[in-house]
């Protein structure tokens, strides 16, 4: 990965832009812990002003991505594997229980409420299948914030949003030359399929294994059974 094949998304505010796409780099393992970020040479590759790129980067380094380096810029960090497993360990005791509770209240609300939820899904399937880090991760957030938002609990969406925000999938690159970025990819629309059957246990359990690969496949690792039923 070199600072020459990144590209900003569509508009937005500029300072979102380049924390979109460093985050999305940095979250999927294109750029590696260790490697070193100006801001002149940010700016000048994304042909935006010091001062977005500046802002970014502080917060990136909030979200412990990167690290200033005295008189030379920011350091992308190294993954510390207790601190992912903090973060999983916190996201199976929020996620799974909230798709359960999901597949139970979904008959109340409007027939038509997880169709837009379908378009993020198919896009992160399509952005797998094309190899598309930045779309695939895109997609993600938002599919997944859209049906937390479903329950109508703006804090639990917020809790989801910052711990996703703060998970590196430093393994994604490597899956690019695999199947299984397809196949985590396809798990979303087969949670669908089961919130719309009413399945609670099923989105649970799926929701369970999906959170999994965090520490599995997407960190770069291989899964067991056992792995998995944590």
């Amino acid at each position: 990965m070199t600072l020459e094949s990144l590209r900003l998304p569509e508009p937005r505010s500029l300072r979102a832009q380049v924390e979109q796409t460093l985050s999305a780099a940095i979250i999927s393992g294109e750029l590696a812990p260790g490697e070193l970020l100006t801001v002149p040479t940010l700016a000048a590759r994304f042909d935006v002003s010091a001062t977005p790129v500046r802002e970014a980067m502080l917060e990136l380094e909030h979200r412990g991505f990167v690290e200033p380096v005295r008189n030379k810029g920011f350091r992308v960090t190294e993954v510390s594997d207790e601190a992912l497993r903090q973060l999983v360990a916190v996201r199976q005791l929020l996620e799974p229980p909230a798709m359960e509770q999901l597949a139970r209240v979904l008959p109340e609300l409007p027939a038509d409420r997880l169709e837009p939820l379908r378009a993020f899904a198919e896009q992160i399937v399509a952005g797998a299948s094309r190899g598309d880090l930045p779309a695939y991760l895109a997609a993600d957030v938002e599919f997944h914030l859209g049906l937390t938002a479903l329950l109508g609990n703006d804090l639990l969406v917020d809790l989801v949003r910052d711990l996703r925000s703060r998970t590196r999938l430093v393994g994604l690159v490597a899956m690019l030359e695999s199947d299984r970025l397809g196949e985590s990819a396809a798990e979303h629309l087969v949670l669908l399929d089961l919130l719309a059957a009413g399945d609670a246990a099923g989105a649970r359990d799926l929701m369970h294994r999906h959170i999994a690969h965090t520490l599995g496949w997407w960190a770069g690792n291989p899964e067991t059974a056992e792995a998995l039923a944590r």
